[in-house]
């Protein structure tokens, strides 16, 4: 992380924030368009670019650390950070895109989990339960609380279900930089880390597999997978810690507009 203390931002940076949140869930909603049996994930990859660029953003993961695209695209056993590819969608597979917009110099990032066709029960649970368990993160999210507080809320709810808790990877705090302190892991202990106070940003990513929670890194040093080839789910909110209480600066609306349609 950029920072070894949390950044606060006043009420104004937050609504510049928001057009930055905004414009990731407008781009979530144009991919949501295209997923299907048969699409590469590069052409997922195409339309969120051009979407970003002329809606005056630019993406925030294109070139970060090197990575080489606008979308983190993971697809089944890929837990997060996998690469745009030729490969086509199969009926049955579910895809994690992740993305991330700034507009204004601040940043908006989250990340939806989608069905490809029609999905065993097994990943179908697994997608319900891993969002569900981001609602339960977001609850626990308040001034007072702590970053402990989300993880545990999040980890006591899908371990009942014998889910793998990923350690490795982790939520973060966002604003100026797509990455800030703290992290927000998906397991804790009540009460303990980093007190939540007015005026943070956090994004919340539960990442959940169907078997154990051991992960592997491949040679691209980016693409993670499950050790043991089990599905993954991974959703992904932004929240802002205010005087009226905590507010969700992410929208899945207009991912829910296309998937209600379809």
């Amino acid at each position: 992380m950029l920072f070894n203390k949390a950044k606060y931002y006043s009420a104004e940076e937050i609504e510049l924030i928001k057009q930055s949140t905004l414009l990731v869930g407008k781009t979530l909603g144009e991919v949501a368009k295209h997923i299907a049996p048969g699409v590469p994930t590069t052409l997922l990859d195409t339309v969120a670019e051009e979407y970003i660029r002329d809606n005056h953003g630019f993406p925030s993961f294109k070139g970060y650390n090197g990575f080489p695209a606008t979308l983190c695209i993971s697809v089944n056993d890929v837990v997060v950070h996998g690469f745009p590819s030729n490969t086509p969608l199969q009926n049955g597979d579910i895809v994690t895109v992740d993305c991330g917009a700034c507009v204004n110099g601040y940043h908006g990032d989250y990340a939806y989990t989608f069905a490809v066709g029609n999905v065993s029960e097994e990943k179908s649970l697994l997608m319900e339960r891993t969002k569900h368990s981001l609602t339960l993160g977001i609850n626990a999210a308040k001034e007072g609380n702590t970053i402990g507080d989300i993880g545990f809320a999040i980890q006591q709810y899908v371990e009942t279900f014998h889910y793998g808790v990923v350690r490795e990877l982790c939520g973060h705090g966002i604003g100026k930089h797509v990455h800030e302190f703290p992290d927000v892991p998906n397991f804790g202990l009540p009460h303990q880390g980093v007190k939540l106070h007015k005026g943070m940003v956090i994004c919340i990513e539960p990442m959940i597999t169907a078997g154990k929670r051991h992960i592997f890194c491949e040679s691209d040093q980016w693409t993670i997978r499950t050790s043991d080839g089990s599905p993954a789910a991974h959703y992904e909110a932004q929240v802002a810690i205010t005087d009226k209480g905590t507010e969700v600066l992410s929208t899945y609306k207009f991912i829910d507009e296309v998937l209600n349609a379809k």
